[in-house]
């Protein structure tokens, strides 16, 4: 079986030199390269040619999130593993919004690290546990919010906003449900108030983002 080759980005001197090390001395697994920032990040992929990319999230100049939609854009089949000191909420969903397929802390021990490694190139997505339990709780809110909103909209309500998300005007949305145009404008007048936006577009981003149509 061919070794696993893994490409590093990380600002941290001492954290690149640790995980050369235990790359390339850990059976199965070899450091096809260490970059200190990603300023030339396709050309280093490219060169190095990695079955998996370990990434810093927070570096100078193109930070790991923004380094992950450049990868994902030209490489879309590379597996990506952030790693990062803290599990800050908003960099966690960023990064997996960005195409991230792992997300391990850096106090992950080696062994750990390199099951991880091993699990991504196998397909998988690994997560630290933390982080794990973050995302989940994340997607469950979103879920919940979702469920409380719908009960929150009548039928009528949903129908036109789902019209509006279409892109109707008032006058399509009323001759499509053979309703009054001043009916249109008093129902959407209430989808604003129930969802706190203030304008069609914003109720639309909302359906949108939510999932309520």
């Amino acid at each position: 079986m061919m070794d696993v080759r893994i490409t590093l980005f990380d600002d941290n001197p001492i954290r690149r030199d640790g995980v050369k090390l235990l790359l390339d001395n850990s059976d199965g697994f070899v450091c096809a390269g260490i970059f200190e920032d990603c300023s030339n990040i396709i050309q280093d992929i490219i060169q190095t040619e990695p079955d998996v990319v370990l990434m810093d999230i927070d570096m100078p100049g193109i930070n790991g999130i923004e380094a992950m939609k450049i990868i994902k854009e030209n490489f879309p089949d590379l597996p990506v593993m952030m790693q990062t000191v803290f599990d800050h909420d908003e960099k966690v969903f960023q990064s997996i919004l960005a195409g991230a397929t792992g997300y391990m802390l850096k106090k992950t021990p080696p062994a750990k690290l390199l099951e991880a490694i091993k699990e991504l190139y196998d397909g998988g997505a690994p997560m630290t546990p933390e982080i794990a339990i973050k995302v989940l709780k994340f997607f469950r809110n979103k879920e919940e919010q979702k469920i409380r909103t719908e009960k929150l909209l009548s039928e009528k309500e949903k129908e036109i906003l789902s019209a509006l998300v279409d892109g109707m005007s008032y006058k399509m949305i009323a001759d499509k449900l053979h309703i009054s145009y001043h009916t249109v404008n008093f129902h959407i007048r209430n989808i604003y108030k129930k969802l706190h936006v203030h304008s069609v577009s914003e109720a639309v981003a909302k359906a949108i983002k939510e999932n309520i149509v």
